[in-house]
């Protein structure tokens, strides 16, 4: 079956500005569970190198385009109200290591804080695994807030080339090429853990092979799904009074 033509549907992360996508993506990762008081930040890297991302000060869920500022790659703001998050450098630090990241995200959700305080790894139980198919990493140097470049190059250089790293009793640090990708990966991530805590419960894990993985992996997860979910997301968020000053909210 044909896939939709979404290119001109207002919801698209396609005719959004990039201030528009990191609050977007702030509500999802709200709604989502991943909202912790205050904490948890999303940016996106422009062609030019600026860097837009959520001011500190904010839950997830109350963000707007207003409340995410302009900064550079040494985390200094060059525009909008309010302060710069402390943990700046898990972003900065990530984009001079990985210039195909368009956008990084670090949240403290349940399941994946609670898997990072454990000795266990995400094992290849279901669909939403086989994202992870080529591993999840862990940052375990220290559980400390990340705010110096030091450590913001140490998380980078965990991170590697993977789409995620687990941050040792911390949280999470979720890339992505864009926002969209960004979300999605860390809401799948998410649910990849729930399962595997569930079926940890339930009886003796049998996950799939690699090889099923790499076969699975190419139908599941294809990068022109990510907009549709997106558009999905963003009519949830509408639909569940969750959309209160964003763009188009009634």
């Amino acid at each position: 079956m044909a896939l939709r033509d979404t290119s001109a549907h207002v919801d698209s992360a396609r005719q959004m500005d990039l201030p528009t996508q990191v609050a977007w993506a702030c509500r999802m990762l709200a709604m989502a569970g991943h909202e912790d008081f205050t904490l948890g930040h999303v940016s996106a890297r422009g062609a030019d190198e600026r860097i837009y991302m959520k001011r500190y000060g904010l839950g997830l869920a109350e963000v707007t385009p207003d409340d995410v500022l302009t900064i550079d790659l040494e985390r200094q703001k060059l525009a909008g109200a309010g302060d710069v998050h402390l943990e700046a450098v898990f972003h900065t630090e990530v984009y001079k290591l990985r210039p195909d990241v368009g956008a990084v995200l670090h949240t403290h959700p349940p399941y994946a804080t609670a898997l990072g305080a454990t000795g266990a790894r995400l094992e290849l139980l279901n669909h939403d695994a086989a994202l992870f198919k080529d591993g999840l990493p862990i940052f375990d140097e220290t559980a400390e807030l990340i705010i110096s470049p030091q450590q913001g190059h140490a998380v980078a250089r965990a991170l590697g080339q993977h789409r995620a790293v687990l941050l040792r009793n911390h949280g999470v640090l979720v890339v992505g090429n864009d926002v969209p990708a960004a979300v999605i990966t860390a809401l799948v991530l998410e649910r990849a853990i729930q399962i595997q805590a569930i079926a940890s419960t339930l009886g003796e894990l049998r996950p799939m092979s690699q090889q099923m993985a790499d076969r699975l992996y190419p139908s599941k997860h294809r990068d022109e799904f990510v907009d549709g979910y997106w558009q999905f997301l963003v009519r949830q968020l509408r639909r569940q009074g969750l959309a209160a000053g964003m763009p188009g909210a009634s």
